[in-house]
């Protein structure tokens, strides 16, 4: 990395910074930009040198030298196509950037959801299990060694423990059926954002962006994967087929399975979901 050159911080297993990460590659930033792994599992986004970078201590980052950072996907993807090498699709010009990053539909939170007592304990067991235990040890190694960060440590500490108390094995069953009413809900919003939303949105060939991939198109596509992979995809171009275990007898709308085909034959694609979708 040269003086000048400008970092981005991703995770190959996180889903929003897939989406500047898909950037890169289809921006051809490829020589402009570092792109950095930093892992999220093992909890390195606390190490206090990091918080110091980012306060939110979230992926995606990025670094420029002499600017000011960027911290969150949005101001990320809006950086990249406005200076992009090659040329880029369209910016939004709508909300639905907004609204895919809403609450209701975070893939993030179906990562760690579930809906059914066998579900907890499959992925207590699994991924999402060990990444809540990494982060809380992660907080508890770090937070002493930061005095001057220990707001943001007591606040993390605070969340992380809540859902580690989701995942122990000895959960109030009050707690576990108010996750599990949680996440039943916010997978019928999924559903719904899958057969009613994107389809709106969507063209009937191409790019929301147009010819190239604009704004809206790398937050659909790191969505899209991360959904995907919850459902049993692989990054093949038939990996939207497997949305269908997730829409209650409805098929997967056909504009979503194109769409997906287009994404899964680009070399940005190929880069970011070399090692599978995340």
């Amino acid at each position: 990395m040269t003086g000048s050159q400008q970092t981005l911080y991703v995770f190959g297993g996180a889903v929003w910074p897939s989406a500047p990460w898909l950037a890169v590659t289809a921006l051809g930033y490829e020589d402009k930009i570092d792109v950095q792994q930093l892992n999220l599992i093992e909890g390195a986004n606390f190490d206090p040198e990091f918080v110091r970078k980012n306060p939110a201590a979230t992926l995606p980052t990025l670094i420029t030298p002499g600017e000011s950072t960027l911290t969150d996907t949005t101001s990320v993807i809006k950086y990249l196509i406005s200076h992009s090498p090659k040329p880029a699709g369209k910016p939004s010009g709508t909300d639905f950037v907004a609204r895919i990053h809403e609450d209701a539909v975070d893939p993030n939170f179906a990562f760690l959801s579930a809906r059914t007592d066998e579900e907890l304990k499959a992925k207590n067991a699994g991924i999402p299990g060990v990444f809540i235990r990494n982060r809380q040890a992660a907080l508890q190694k770090y937070a002493p060694t930061a005095p001057d960060l220990k707001a943001f440590y007591d606040a993390k500490l605070q969340f992380n423990g809540f859902l580690d108390s989701v995942y122990n094995p000895d959960a109030p069953t009050e707690l576990k059926e108010t996750w599990f009413a949680k996440s039943k809900a916010a997978w019928d919003a999924i559903r719904a954002f899958i057969l009613n939303d994107i389809p709106a949105v969507l063209p009937e060939s191409g790019y929301i962006g147009g010819q190239y991939p604009g704004e809206d198109d790398f937050h659909l596509a790191a969505w899209l994967a991360r959904i995907a992979l919850l459902t049993g995809a692989t990054p093949k171009e038939d990996g939207a087929l497997s949305l269908k275990n997730e829409l209650g007898g409805a098929e997967v709308p056909e504009k979503i399975v194109s769409y997906w085909k287009l994404w899964s034959a680009t070399p940005a694609w190929a880069v970011v979901y070399k090692d599978g979708l995340h």
